[in-house]
């Protein structure tokens, strides 16, 4: 799953005794979660041991013999890839809820298990048809739905899945050949949910939107290093999530599944990345991921969601394994422990709303966390390795030996503290002409209003300077940063601007697409460049006699001039710049270049609206 360089995990409070407990490496072969599956129902994996995984047809036509053996499963689908593939989901229900508001009525949570979002990365499909069969069509683990409804996508990137190829992924063990990471359009979906450009994820927002799950899972490979650990996952139990479902997190999702897993013979951690890839003495990182990925969307969607991160250097049996039994002890779980998972979400909800609440004081948003520094002491569960000056690179080249497992002290990092902050407003205001921008909160699930006339606003907003584009691009756009200076302004908005109010349990997802600080807010993506664009120009013949006019009028100015002049000698010995000095300062300068468009509406207004559809 990792092209950073970091991996990330999120384990801490309660669940940090069970971690730093985790045995070493187990001996012996991990016993398959499925016993006595009759040669017909047996998954192409199973029928290969292991070595093969089927393309998009069959895994399609497999798909749909489950559905057609048991009536406990429908398929649909969530619309089409652009290469005109469609993205199926399997609903899996005893009750035969297959509706989003009969699954909601019975009191059962939704689970949403998400696969091959990274389509080389496979295991979760394989491990899902796997768990659906013993669930709906063997029935060996039936117990799985009585207090949960299933959605199961197999394959999310599905053109992705069909750059068929057993020269994928370099990093893996297998299987013998399998999809690439990135969609048709050369786009990581993993990277999309906030800014919504893919065909494919504007599919999974809307599906989102309509059945709101309960819980979620997001299955993928890790890449990094070689160690014991084969199964690693993480939530967002940090700053940034709500309390009461990180609470939840810590204290019974993350002992839940350490147990088990153990229990099954795996030897699980959090998802880590190392602090020095040569010297595991030195510690391991963990932290928290930003809402450009599942993990840290689903977050601010006041829900939990799991992302698994089997170890590529694992063989495929393992790593199918490994995911069929976190996600057998989660349902588990969350079938013994539906009615406070549900309470928490809808707590989480309500919490969110409150953001637009005026009367409420405590309105501030935790757009990101840092590390504190924080850790606690480890046995790091290793492999030998040896390491030698490469004549190939010039640098060390590290060779790990799996047959000779390694326990070494180290350390954990892994606690975290808020880092940007921001007090949400009641509501944001959006000028009509940013279509593509209201596109994207629509595609979100948040509810807006229209502008019914002109109406002149006093709002909160931005100006920005020191903006830098990026010099290559990123997920298809050039990324921008920049100083956000917040200003206080009278603005005239046209009729048919949207109004995005914030007593709405989406609050925080319109936070973070608003708000400049956050890190995948839209203007960060590249979504208004052309405000940072200069339109008009003055000639010089023209600017010099303005300058003139200016310092005979306004002996400050001549002074800040001159000043100017003696401190600066860039700007001294730049003719342009020093034209562009009184431009600036003219009332012919543009005062809508580098001016944030958005409006954060912090006081209660009677505004004419109309509600969107």
């Amino acid at each position: 799953m990792r092209s950073r360089q970091t991996g990330r995990s999120v384990m801490a409070g309660a669940a940090m005794a069970v971690l730093v407990a985790c045995g070493p490496v187990h001996a012996g072969r991990l016993a398959l979660p499925s016993k006595d599956v009759p040669s017909e129902w047996l998954t192409l994996a199973e029928q290969t041991e292991f070595q093969d995984t089927p393309r998009y047809a069959e895994t399609m036509a497999y798909c749909r013999r489950l559905a057609a053996a048991s009536p406990w499963i429908e398929i649909r689908s969530i619309g089409a890839s652009p290469q005109g593939r469609d993205i199926l989901v399997m609903i899996v229900s005893s009750d035969r809820a297959f509706e989003p508001d009969a699954a909601h009525a019975d009191g059962k949570a939704v689970v949403f298990v998400q696969n091959c979002i990274h389509a080389g990365e496979c295991e979760g499909k394989d491990a899902s048809m796997m768990l659906v069969r013993d669930i709906a069509v063997l029935k060996t683990r039936r117990e799985l739905l009585d207090h949960v409804n299933l959605l199961v996508m197999p394959i999310f990137n599905v053109d992705g899945h069909e750059r068929f190829s057993r020269f994928s992924r370099i990093n893996q063990n297998g299987p013998e050949e399998m999809g690439w990471r990135v969609t048709a359009r050369n786009l990581n979906l993993n990277r999309d949910y906030l800014k919504a450009d893919t065909v494919e994820m504007r599919h999974w927002l809307r599906f989102w939107n309509k059945w709101q799950p309960d819980f979620h899972f997001d299955n993928h490979t890790t890449d990094g290093g070689d160690w014991q650990y084969d199964v690693t996952y993480e939530s967002d139990h940090h700053a940034t999530a709500d309390p009461g479902i990180a609470e939840w997190l810590q204290t019974k999702l993350y002992p839940t599944i350490n147990a088990g897993l153990e229990a099954d013979g795996h030897v699980p951690f959090a998802y880590f990345g190392m602090i020095d890839r040569l010297d595991p003495t030195k510690g391991i990182r963990s932290g928290a991921l930003s809402p450009r990925y599942s993990t840290g969307y689903v977050s601010i969607r006041n829900r939990a969601s799991l992302l698994v991160e089997t170890h590529m250097l694992k063989d495929y049996r393992t790593r199918v394994i490994g995911t069929y039994n976190i996600m057998k002890h989660t349902l588990k779980l969350i079938n013994g422990d539906v009615d406070d998972l549900l309470a928490r979400n809808r707590a989480a909800d309500a919490a969110a709303a409150k953001l637009g609440d005026p009367n409420n004081k405590e309105r501030q948003v935790v757009l990101s966390v840092k590390s504190n520094g924080e850790s606690v002491p480890i046995t790091f569960h290793g492999f030998a390795s040896t390491r030698r000056l490469s004549e190939v690179s010039g640098s060390l080249w590290v060779q790990y030996d799996d047959t000779k497992p390694i326990d070494v002290p180290s350390k954990w990092i892994n606690g975290t503290e808020p880092d940007k902050v921001v007090t949400a407003p009641l509501a944001y205001i959006i000028p009509p002409e940013w279509n593509d921008v209201i596109e994207v909160a629509g595609l979100h699930g948040l509810r807006m209003q229209r502008l019914q006339k002109p109406t002149t606003i006093k709002v909160d907003s931005y100006r920005f300077e020191d903006v830098t584009f990026a010099q290559r691009p990123f997920e298809g756009r050039f990324r921008v940063s920049y100083k956000a200076n917040p200003v206080t302004e009278e603005r005239l908005y046209p009729a048919g601007s949207v109004v995005v109010p914030l007593d709405q349990p989406g609050a925080k997802v319109a936070v973070h697409l608003f708000e400049p600080d956050a890190p995948d807010s839209l203007v960060s993506w590249g979504f208004f460049t052309p405000i940072f664009e200069q339109k008009e120009y003055g000639e010089s013949y023209v600017l010099e006699k303005l300058a003139r006019q200016m310092m005979a009028a306004d002996p400050a100015l001549k002074e800040e001039f001159e000043t100017k002049i003696r401190e600066d000698r860039d700007f001294a010995g730049n003719a342009r710049a020093r034209l562009q000095f009184f431009y600036k300062r003219s009332p012919y300068w543009d005062d809508h270049m580098n001016r944030y468009p958005i409006g954060r509406i912090v006081k209660p207004l009677n505004l004419p609206l109309e509600p969107m559809s």
